[in-house]
């Protein structure tokens, strides 16, 4: 039951978003195109949906007292996305590479200033050749894709709400990070289906965690709509 309101309640933001996408004056510079499921291992059946590997790890599983996945505030669930690259050349043989404040400069120098607010996605090129996602246990932890700095960065002057990974990260590692995370109400997405066909920007991600306040990380269903 539990299950079946969460795809409800999905649906109707969904709609929400859509409906609101065709009001006059919006018609030719707010239109998005398709709609891509970003949760790894979703099936289309309700009574499957519990077999996503997609988990949101809220502040909560950071710093005890913060939010839990379900006590994060509607507003923070919905953000325009931003897809940054990892460059196969820099990428260490554990995929230890990590987005810098120079990657940052440059890809601003490319496509802009990151959007307030928006959640950033990093996409790691070649992060899943050779394994099978069908089988989690192959999905080893990585380190998390984001320098402290540029991390912080994000989060203080561009107001980033979330971090987005297609691999499971690791941020045991850094325990300075995580409790800047925790502090700044960021999320982070963790084991996410790849973002290959994702542009680097203009499109908008919904992020929706079960409704519990347990602590730690959480399943959770991401959407990206794609202009």
């Amino acid at each position: 039951m539990r299950i079946r309101s969460f795809i409800i309640a999905y649906v109707l933001v969904l709609a929400i978003l859509l409906f609101a996408d065709r009001r006059p004056g919006s018609m030719q510079q707010n239109r998005y195109s398709h709609v891509v499921d970003l949760t790894e291992g979703q099936n289309a059946t309700a009574q499957h949906a519990t077999e996503s590997r997609t988990r949101i790890i809220a502040p909560a599983a950071l710093i005890p007292g913060t939010w839990a996945a379900g006590q994060i505030p509607p507003e923070r669930l919905v953000a325009p996305l931003v897809v940054m690259d990892l460059q196969p050349g820099l990428e260490a043989a554990g995929g230890s590479a990590q987005i810098s404040l120079d990657d940052i400069s440059a890809w601003e120098s490319q496509h802009g200033m990151i959007p307030q607010g928006a959640i950033v996605a990093i996409r790691r090129a070649g992060a899943r050749d050779g394994l099978s996602t069908s089988d989690p246990s192959k999905l080893a932890l990585t380190p998390f894709p984001l320098a402290r700095d540029a991390a912080e960065f994000l989060m203080d002057a561009r107001y980033t709400i979330g971090f987005a990974s297609e691999t499971p990260v690791n941020l045991t590692s850094d325990r300075a990070l995580a409790q800047q995370l925790a502090l700044h109400g960021t999320y982070v997405v963790e084991g996410t289906a790849p973002f290959t066909s994702l542009p680097a920007t203009g499109s908008l991600v919904i992020v929706a965690p079960a409704k519990n306040k347990k602590p730690g990380a959480a399943p959770v269903r991401i959407l990206a709509m794609v202009r």
